[in-house]
């Protein structure tokens, strides 16, 4: 069949609107018409070329839709089930999988980041008969996708697809650091670096375990409002005072016992761990450039006993994290409404990039296919 798709061709280019050839779901996998997909920093990191991928590939990988097609041995889903598509497959038998580390899954990761599924091939050709690649197993900047059954979290028909979209990666990232990866206490004092949606779905998991402060920090004043409107109780413009001895100045002089860092920016890493007190945690929850470093003091790493500890997807188990995200948004207390802000078409998907490049974005732009 056919599918309309934006595909990367070429770094530091713009996606071009083709017209793809899907090829039916093979065992374990199945067809979904894809309603919404979210437009994700991951995802312009490959258009830079800050995270390598080869091109043709269909970015996209936040999605939420509909089953269209089961292929044999689908056990889970039928035709007319609406579904989360994810880009993680644990496959619930390898080492990391039975330690409890279904983000490590080691059956399906290599497989994520190469731009097949899991039997290795990809299902979209483009009109001149090349293979064209689809991100993490989703590709969902296109009209139609085939994904593996074990990557759908079936959900509610009555759940509005348009804003659970954004559950298949940015949510789980934020709000899974905070609850999963660092298990912060009530009233602890949190700070969170950079106020993007992985940023402002953390800051909404501190609010729910009533930290305090919480504080926000971003390089642009006109995030306050929105950090505010999430729980933060204080906002640090960085451009213009030092977060370090802000955070100290608001926490007694001792620091944060918590920082996330969820823009992936070393310097923004670096004054998180400056910011947190001596057996505090730092999270780094954001994606670097691959080629990024950074040097932390490890003399203070010891005599301060501060803890870094890096989380993949918010270290979910999607079984449990994924519904329970549902059930919170519906119940009010995760907030989508106000975190996608800007619905567009398939076409305009390169002005959320150019939009997302001169930092215009205070939310999450969705591409809407109906």
């Amino acid at each position: 069949m056919e599918t309309k798709a934006a595909v990367f061709r070429k770094v530091g280019e713009p996606l071009s609107i083709e017209t793809l050839e899907l090829d039916e779901p093979k065992e374990n996998e199945v067809l979904v018409k894809v309603v919404a997909c979210g437009v994700c920093h991951s995802d312009l990191s490959i258009i830079t070329g800050d995270a390598p991928m080869s091109p043709p590939v269909v970015l996209g990988h936040e999605v939420a839709g509909i089953v269209e097609k089961v292929g044999p041995r689908v056990t889970k889903l039928q035709v007319g089930d609406h579904v989360i598509c994810l880009w993680l497959v644990p496959c619930g038998k390898c080492f990391q999988c039975l330690n409890g580390n279904q983000t490590l899954c080691e059956a399906s990761m290599p497989y994520s980041f190469s731009g097949t599924l899991l039997d290795g091939t990809s299902r979209l050709k483009d009109k001149q008969g090349n293979t064209v690649a689809q991100l993490m197993f989703t590709g969902g900047f296109s009209q139609y996708t085939v994904t593996p059954e074990d990557s759908t979290i079936p959900i509610a028909k009555d759940v509005p697809l348009d804003k659970v979209a954004i559950i298949g990666c940015c949510v789980p990232t934020g709000y899974g650091a905070v609850v999963n990866a660092a298990k912060v206490k009530p009233r602890s004092s949190v700070a969170v670096f950079g106020c993007g949606c992985v940023g402002l779905s953390a800051i909404n998991a501190a609010a729910l375990v009533s930290a305090s402060p919480l504080i926000a920090v971003d390089v642009e004043s006109a995030k306050q409002k929105i950090a505010t409107d999430f729980g933060a109780t204080h906002f640090i413009d960085s451009t213009k005072e030092d977060p370090v001895t802000k955070i100290q100045e608001l926490t007694a002089r001792r620091g944060a016992d918590y920082a996330f860092e969820c823009a992936g920016v070393p310097e923004a890493q670096l004054q998180a761990f400056g910011s947190i007190r001596s057996g505090g945690m730092l999270v780094l929850a954001g994606l670097s450039p691959m080629a990024a470093t950074i040097a932390f003091p490890s003399f203070f790493c010891a005599l301060l006993e501060k803890k870094v500890v890096g989380t993949l997807y918010g270290s979910i188990k999607v079984s449990v994290d994924i519904p329970k995200l549902i059930d919170l948004y519906m119940a009010g207390t995760i907030k989508l409404d106000k975190m996608v802000v800007h619905k567009i078409k398939l076409e305009q998907i390169n002005e959320a990039f150019d939009a997302m490049l001169k930092r215009q974005i205070l939310g999450r732009w969705v591409v809407t296919m109906e």
